[in-house]
Parts: structure tokens; sequence; C-alpha cells
């Protein structure tokens, strides 16, 4: 509950601060969201912000490897956010660009997720491994496992800031399941939380968004908590549910599928401004 508070007091503070002096000027975060209305994507670092300060509190080596994974895929994020592309959409997107020779920013974000991942859990598996008599060669399925879930989840989070308060419930439904796994879980899902809870009124309101930074950020929390809690099966199941749904999200619109079911689509329009 403290970690919860914290983040959230702390992206409230953050984002009323930024709004009122913007880094570079309002036109920097100002963009036009799907129903054509300007919103901020100062949100974003606020959010990461909120999120990573009961985490640099925490000594933990789960919060350790929640704040790397949190800075990293925001400032991998904040570079799509303010250097990328809207020709290039989408996992396949990207990788067909990478196929051609082109470098893009998305492309460049999909490799980062991976490393941050990849150090994320190094950091949680570290004491394991020296307690551990298995070969190396399952430790290191381990850790590509727990890297794959880290980055599949900071994508899977960024396809759904396309309305307003969708991203942001998402994790909100989504913490109280990571947070069972374990204490380090635990306090790495309250700090996703609480960070959500103050952006959520902005959010809904359809004054602000989440944007690449803020959405990838907390993906990769989240995924850094599955990491956190669970060892290579649990793992296993976790990054092929991920994989699936981005990879689903290829070929079918998960704002159809939202709209297509009446629950769906009342939890998604709950406290949304019409």
């Amino acid at each position: 509950m403290v970690a919860a508070g914290l983040s959230a007091v702390t992206a409230r503070c953050a984002a009323a601060v930024a709004r009122r002096h913007p880094p570079l000027g309002h036109a920097v975060w100002e963009r036009t969201n799907h129903a054509g209305r300007a919103v901020t994507l100062l949100e974003g670092p606020a959010w990461a912000l909120g999120a990573a300060v009961p985490l640099a509190l925490d000594p933990s080596r789960a919060a350790c490897a929640g704040l790397l994974a949190t800075a990293a895929a925001a400032a991998l994020g904040a570079l799509d956010d303010h250097a990328g592309t809207t020709s290039v959409k989408g996992l396949r997107g990207h990788l067909g660009a990478l196929r051609r020779g082109e470098i893009t920013t998305g492309a460049v974000k999909i490799v980062g997720l991976a490393a941050a991942g990849a150090l994320a859990t190094a950091v949680i598996d570290r004491p394991r491994r020296h307690r551990s008599t298995r070969g190396g060669t399952t430790e290191l399925v381990e850790a590509v496992v727990g890297a794959g879930v880290v980055a599949a989840s900071a994508n899977l989070a960024n396809l759904f800031d396309l309305r307003p308060g969708r991203a942001l419930k998402v994790v909100l439904l989504t913490a109280p399941i990571t947070a069972v796994l374990g204490p380090g879980p635990a306090t790495l899902a309250a700090a996703a939380a609480g960070a959500s809870l103050g952006m959520l009124p902005d959010d809904l309101a359809g004054r602000s968004m989440l944007g690449d930074t803020g959405a990838n950020a907390a993906g990769a929390l989240l995924g850094t908590a599955v990491v956190a809690g669970c060892r290579l099966p649990a793992r296993a199941l976790a990054l092929a549910i991920l994989s699936s749904l981005v990879l689903a999200s290829e070929r079918v619109s998960f704002s159809a599928v939202i709209e297509a079911s009446p629950v769906l689509r009342a939890v998604d329009a709950w406290g949304r401004a019409t």
C-alpha cells in the first residue's frame, strides 16, 4: 500500500509540474488522439517516474530489476515517441524494414527491450544461480525466456494504449494477478498500480496519454514482476501467452474484439469522457 500510494502521488505531482513547465515546450509533447483531440504525452514520463520512486527506495533484487526495466523501457519508448515514424507499424512492419536494411526506432526498441529484459532477469536470477546445481543450459534458457517475458509484456501493454484509460485499466486489472506471486512481485505490481491510479483521471478525460514511454514502461515492470515470481515452466507459459497476443494483434484488432463484447466494451468505456 505504501508503494502504491507513493507512486500515485509522485506520478500525479510530476504530471502537474510537467504540464506547467513542459521540457522543450508544449509542442514537443502534443499529439492527436483517435478522436482528433489534442493530448499530451507528458503522462508517460510522469508514470515512469511515479513507478520508479518506490522501487528506488527498495533494496531488494526484484525492485532493482523492476527499476532497471522501467527506466530502460521508458527511454526506448521515448525514442519511439519523439523520433519514430508512423509509416512502419507493428512487429511485422519493423522486422520487415530491418530485413530490408532499414533500422527503425521500433526495431531498436524491440532489441533494446529484450536486452533490458535480459539484464533484469540476470539481476533476479543471480542468487538462484549461486545456489543452483542445474546445468548452464537450463539457466540460459530460463534467462532467455525471462527476457522474452519482459519484452513481450512491454510490447503488449503498448498495443492497448489506443483509447483513453484502456492501457491503465489493463495494468490495474493485471497487477493483482502478479502481486500474488510473492513479496517481490507484489512491490512491483503495487508501483505499477499506484502510478496508473495517479494518471487515470487525466487519461480517461482525454487530456493525456501514456504513449510508448509510459505503456512500454508499465508492461516491462509487470513483466519483470512475473519473472521475479516464476521459474522456467511458468515463465515459458507466460511468454507463450504474451507472444500469442502480440502476434494475434498483427491480424486482429483489439479494439474490434472489445467492441464486439458487451462486457469488455462496458469495462473499456467506464469513466471515459464522452
